[in-house]
């Protein structure tokens, strides 16, 4: 059951002031899963992703990194790793012109996806060794200038092992990333709380020119959720 109150609800993304959604917890739902639904109904990146069309919330984070860093260029190559739903690949292809042919966004997610126009989608698992070669047909000769990952491990509760598992996922689009980027490319990827670890760190300042971690205002305050972004790409570290 949900009920609607005036007065405190939050503002979305463009101020628009929405009324505040309070959930009763119902018979057989966890308290977890009201709260989350709570959150859902008063989130105004939710709100806002319906009224625009974006398939996920997430299409705003990717929104204000671009519109800080300037990463999606028209006429761009994209590959955009982790997909699903399609939020982010729908920013990208409007973003560099692939809806209209001009720039190229080549999505990969386990799952299917509905298409977005525009973008060229795979499923494919990263950390196969089958994942290059298959992204490197699917660029026919080209090379990227953006790589994104909005990758995420199921969360088993545990903090350290679902960082580990974040990092690991992380590691693998670098590993896609130093394939198939053009020099001055960027890459962008999710990682957790306390940054993207020194190795992983110490790597990227040996292929890019700057790494730094964001957290978009996009990100929920209580999510754990930061992002690593290294742009100038110099080429893989072990090419000599």
């Amino acid at each position: 059951m949900v009920k609607s109150t005036k007065g405190a609800g939050s503002r979305g993304p463009a101020g628009r002031r929405g009324l505040t959604v309070r959930v009763k917890t119902a018979k057989g739902r966890k308290l977890a899963s009201t709260r989350w639904l709570q959150r859902q109904l008063n989130d105004p990146y939710v709100e806002e992703a319906k009224r625009q069309g974006y398939r996920s919330r997430a299409a705003f984070k990717l929104i204000e990194i671009d519109d800080k860093h300037h990463l999606l260029k028209p006429g761009s190559v994209v590959i955009d790793l982790g997909a699903a739903p399609g939020g982010w690949s729908q920013v990208a292809a409007a973003r560099v012109g692939a809806v209209s042919g001009k720039g190229t966004v080549i999505a990969a997610d386990l799952s299917e996806i509905e298409p977005v126009e525009g973008v060229d989608f795979m499923v494919l698992d990263i950390s196969d060794a089958e994942a290059e070669p298959r992204i490197r047909d699917a660029l026919q000769g080209a090379r990227a200038d953006v790589v994104l990952s909005d990758m995420a491990a199921s969360s088993t509760g545990h903090r350290q092992t679902d960082h580990l598992r974040v990092i690991a996922l992380a590691e693998a689009a670098i590993d896609i990333a130093e394939d198939t980027l053009k020099p001055g490319g960027a890459f962008l990827a999710k990682v957790l709380q306390g940054g993207a670890g020194q190795e992983l760190v110490t790597r990227l300042k040996q292929g890019f020119t700057k790494v730094a971690h964001i957290k978009p205002k996009a990100s929920r305050q209580d999510s754990a959720e930061v992002y690593v972004l290294a742009t100038g790409f110099r080429g893989r570290p072990d090419a000599g």
